[in-house]
């Protein structure tokens, strides 16, 4: 790459948008995950708004220069990690918000973080429900691409039920406006959800038009520990046959260890799991959930149940659970999962976690969206010890194999990224992977966009 093009882009952009400096662009390189081998980009791009992304694009495209589009670099599966000799393009700066509270609607930019819609939102009386743990640091355009869930998504669903338009920079610099500020709207194919979770490997989201539903009732709180994982595990599925909670997860051992380490909370550190449920159902209905949730874990063996209408109470413990990545990284390096099974399949997912972690000797932390079947493991890693990285990376393999071996999939909510790739075809299988492809090669046919992600 000579310099005249990259000049060329610089001047076709706004002063100070193209980054150069190698200290700068290190900073870049990594997601969350921290892939040991992420690429060195060529220079990094901080778009300010749609059209400054059609520009890089259409640069982009003219040079064959690969494009990797960057949020707040919270994901967990190197959907983000740089390329060698590629842009990478964050959307940080991208940062503006109109709510409209008549249609229940609000036009977002992509930088915005998740707390901060809902912080806008919440000045309306009004909710924007996807929450995942890192709700605090990670952008909504980054909720978009991974399709991100959460802790409420076991009743009030994951970020695309609450996508209703978007607008989108192809890969030749194209911008196309789909969907908009309608609850219903089947006309054409539903494009608008293909690019949910394509992990910008489809096109460039820009701006998002987002539903939004009546501030969230009161919350009571239920926490109960048990002695045994897959009596915990089968609570679960008991709650869930008769109810949908507002919130129902799950702690290991090892997590509320670390957790209660990082808190000093006092929690049940004997205890070889925790679940933390809520119902914010209405009215008398919100004391039956609670009841039944109650008597589902003393059913199935809990050695001690709580609950609290306390709001301050119940957040504490909902804090517990969202610190839990934290905490448990206090133990090493973090190799992050995020599987996925039917409801029936949970006992035997967290118990088979378990015995890989024993055959392996590795540690590994398991919390989970209980609810809706969604665990993630979190493999505690040392790069500098070769014997403990090897069982760290073969435990890696194994217990996403474990999951697809159950019916379940390799992804719930962080995407397949560069760290899962290897195991897309075992579950989509031949077919189906060949059919991603298809779209892929139609909406970028020279591969420019996040080559090396997902496919």
């Amino acid at each position: 790459m000579t310099q005249a093009p990259l000049d060329a882009l610089i001047d076709a952009l706004p002063a100070g948008s193209v980054l150069t400096d190698p200290d700068t662009v290190a900073g870049y390189r990594h997601d969350w995950a921290r892939q040991p081998d992420a690429g060195t980009p060529l220079a990094v791009v901080r778009a300010g708004s749609s059209d400054d992304v059609q520009a890089v694009m259409r640069w982009a495209d003219a040079h064959h220069v690969p494009v990797v589009p960057r949020g707040a670099g919270t994901g967990l599966s190197g959907g983000a990690s740089a390329v060698d000799g590629a842009l990478v393009l964050s959307l940080e700066k991208m940062r503006e918000i109109t709510v409209d509270p008549t249609t229940r609607t609000a036009v977002v930019q992509p930088g915005l973080l998740n707390a901060e819609v809902k912080a806008a939102a919440a000045e309306h009386g009004l909710w924007y429900p996807p929450d995942p743990s890192s709700y605090e640091i990670c952008s909504i355009g980054g909720n978009i691409a991974t399709n991100a869930g959460g802790l409420c998504c076991v009743k009030y669903g994951v970020t695309t039920d609450y996508v209703l338009g978007l607008d989108v920079v192809l890969a030749d610099g194209t911008l196309v406006r789909l969907g908009g500020p309608r609850l219903k709207d089947v006309a054409g194919l539903s494009l608008t959800k293909l690019f949910v979770g394509s992990e910008g490997t489809l096109g460039i989201v820009t701006g998002i038009t987002v539903r939004l539903l009546p501030a969230q009732p009161p919350r009571t709180t239920m926490v109960a520990t048990f002695a045994d994982l897959g009596a915990a595990a089968d609570a679960v599925v008991a709650i869930t046959r008769q109810i949908q909670p507002a919130m129902l997860e799950f702690m290991d051992k090892v997590s509320i260890a670390a957790v209660d380490d990082y808190t000093r909370m006092g929690l049940d550190r004997e205890a070889e799991a925790m679940l933390i449920a809520q119902s914010d159902a209405p009215g008398a209905h919100c004391a039956a959930e609670l009841a039944l949730m109650v008597a589902a874990c003393e059913e199935n063996g809990a050695t001690e149940v709580f609950a609290t209408d306390d709001a301050e109470e119940g957040e504490a413990f909902t804090v517990a659970r969202r610190i839990a990545f934290q905490a448990v990284g206090e133990l090493g390096e973090l190799l992050f999962e995020d599987v996925g099974v039917p409801m029936t399949r949970l006992p035997d997912l967290v118990t088979g976690i378990a015995e890989i972690s024993a055959a392996r000797g590795v540690t590994i932390a398991v919390v989970a969206h209980a609810g809706d079947g969604n665990t993630h493991p979190l493999i505690v890693t040392d790069p500098h010890d070769p014997e403990i990285d090897r069982n760290a990376q073969l435990a890696f393999g194994e217990v996403m194999e474990l999951a697809i071996a159950l019916g379940g999939t390799i992804t719930g909510e962080h995407g397949v990224g560069r760290m899962k790739k290897d195991w897309l075809p075992d579950y989509l299988g031949p077919e189906v992977l060949e059919l991603n492809r298809k779209i892929k090669r139609a909406l970028d046919p020279k591969d420019l966009l996040n080559p090396g992600a997902m496919f």
